[in-house]
């Protein structure tokens, strides 16, 4: 069944802040399936998650390089940013990019990734960023956003979502 949480996130830096707190949840092997809408956060959170994990590199939406490793300064996994809009196949094209890097030793987190990579992993922790208040043009850019997390399988049983950051 999994664990599962909605919080309100109601700026960009709260985004960030929660990406960090994440991190600390997070083990090597963990796969993160993100989605949202164009400028929904995806990016801020991941960046947190980056900040939280202590490793390399700025994080950039992938958009262009479908994957980015960042490799941990602190001896910890590292953090691979895939971006799996134009990844057609799924999971053997996501092998297929050469990563140089082993998945079960890193935290794997996918934009776009629905439907496309559930099968890398039993176990995984979806995020959904939505905005709170419906609204699309930029100037909503600064509303604040719903994130429903959802932990499935065995890895994510009793850990308590909800201690996240919200509000």
């Amino acid at each position: 069944m999994g664990t599962h949480a909605t919080l309100t996130v109601p700026t960009p830096e709260r985004m960030s802040r929660l990406g960090r707190e994440l991190a600390a949840m997070l083990r090597p092997g963990d796969l993160v399936l993100l989605s949202g809408e164009l400028g929904a956060g995806k990016t801020t959170l991941t960046r947190g998650l980056g900040e939280g994990l202590g490793v390399r590199g700025a994080v950039t939406s992938p958009t262009f390089v479908i994957a980015r490793v960042h490799p941990s300064l602190v001896g910890g996994p590292a953090l691979v940013h895939v971006d799996a809009y134009r990844l057609g196949g799924g999971l053997d094209e996501m092998e297929d990019l050469d990563l140089d890097v082993s998945l079960p030793e890193s935290v794997v987190v996918v934009e776009w990734g629905e439907g496309k990579v559930e099968e890398l992993s039993e176990a995984r922790l979806e995020v959904r960023i939505e905005r709170a208040l419906g609204g699309s043009a930029p100037e909503d850019d600064l509303d604040p956003r719903r994130v429903v997390l959802t932990g499935l399988g065995a890895r994510w049983d009793g850990v308590d979502l909800t201690a996240l950051a919200g509000g």
